[in-house]
């Protein structure tokens, strides 16, 4: 692992570039944690688990929502329960139309503070709508008031990260790749028990330098709009690459996110000759022959340079700088392939930022937007029928 300081510590971003880097030593303790713990969460788990008509609702808000929508299928074939992924937001503001009152359900709460007004009322509303619920809270902050709440109850357990995962920059970097990580290790899905080395290993080889050119020759032309496409639990990875470069630029460069497929179907118009893609290619191979597909299309229609492959095997696709293979990868499910590749994207931000003058710790200094959310209100949950 690298440990020299980057030249990239100035300019107000010592804070992102340093929780960037830290990414491969903290999934290395995140794995140790989870095995140390596992007998306390296996006894809680597996009787939860037991139960045929278990939901599983994996929540969050912004990018601890994409972190469910990765793990959403890998969970679902893991455990063989229904796994939704459904946003606090959504919950807060339609809990009649995201919880499902007399279904049993674990509610796997995903927060980096555990003090959004969201993530607290979201376990609230839970609490006050469905008749038989259970927590598991993945949180990286053990004074936020989600573990403070949660920590101790029979009916929950509180899974912390390593300290210094609670990002103090504006975006979640290795918070939101610490979550991911656990909710896969705990659940035993994605082989990610397995593939944990691979994993780190390929976030040391990003995070010491090894994407730095390929980074480089993208943003060279100074894209003022970015598209990330993947499918499967890929376009929940295209989702979080999105908010992030939109939040480290602070808003200067449109980012947004689709599958291969939905692309063709209206978001397509945003290609012109200031737009760089960035294609997330599936290891699975009947979803890769889509993301395939859609890379081709792209790469005839714009400039060299422009449409960038990102991927865990060569398998179909040309060998050139276009193309930025995750070394040890080739046979990583999706939700794990997703960690290594989110460095890149978050990367690809990072650098965004700064070439634009901007400080990637703090994006907004006006206080427009804020690390954790403010200015929500939690208006007062009615009596189930009481709404018009």
């Amino acid at each position: 692992m690298n440990t020299t300081p980057s030249p990239l510590a100035q300019d107000g971003a010592a804070h992102t570039v340093a929780e960037i880097t830290q990414q491969p030593r903290l999934w290395r303790e995140v794995g140790r944690n989870i095995e140390e713990g596992r007998e306390a969460l296996d006894a809680f788990l597996r009787p939860l688990l037991a139960r045929p008509d278990l939901r599983i609702v994996l929540t969050g808000a912004g990018t601890s929502a994409f972190a469910g929508r990765i793990a959403r299928a890998a969970l679902a074939g893991a455990t063989g329960r229904r796994v939704d992924a459904v946003a606090t937001t959504d919950i807060v503001a339609d809990p009649d139309g995201s919880l499902d009152a007399d279904v049993p359900t674990l509610l796997v709460s995903f927060a980096r503070s555990g003090d959004s007004p969201e993530s607290v009322a979201a376990t609230e509303f839970a609490e006050a709508r469905l008749t038989d619920v259970s927590h598991l809270v993945i949180t990286c902050n053990a004074a936020g008031r989600l573990a403070r709440e949660h920590g101790g109850r029979d009916t929950s357990h509180v899974l912390l990260m390593p300290d210094g995962s609670n990002d103090q920059g504006f975006a979640m970097t290795s918070s939101f790749t610490c979550m991911v990580l656990a909710a896969l290790l705990a659940f035993r899905a994605a082989d990610a028990p397995a593939a944990l080395p691979a994993l780190a290993a390929a976030a040391d080889h990003l995070t010491s330098g090894g994407a730095d050119a390929r980074v480089d020759a993208l943003l060279d032309g100074r894209p003022e709009r970015l598209v990330y496409l993947g499918s499967g639990a890929l376009k929940g990875l295209a989702e979080e690459s999105a908010l992030k470069l939109l939040e480290l630029t602070g808003g200067a460069v449109l980012a947004m996110a689709e599958t291969a497929l939905g692309f063709r179907h209206g978001p397509k118009a945003v290609l012109d000759d200031r737009t760089a893609v960035v294609v997330y290619i599936s290891n699975d191979p009947y979803t890769r022959a889509y993301d395939l597909d859609i890379l081709a299309e792209l790469r005839a229609a714009l400039p060299a340079g422009t449409v960038v492959a990102i991927a865990g095997r060569q398998d179909g696709l040309p060998d050139s700088d276009d193309t930025w293979l995750l070394p040890g990868l080739a046979d990583a499910p999706d939700a794990a392939l997703a960690l290594p590749a989110v460095v890149c994207a978050q990367l690809i931000a990072l650098r965004s930022s700064l070439a634009r003058g901007l400080r990637p710790d703090n994006p907004f200094p006006s206080g427009e937007v804020n690390r954790v959310v403010q200015g929500v209100t939690v208006h007062e949950l009615p009596e189930r029928g009481d709404r018009a």
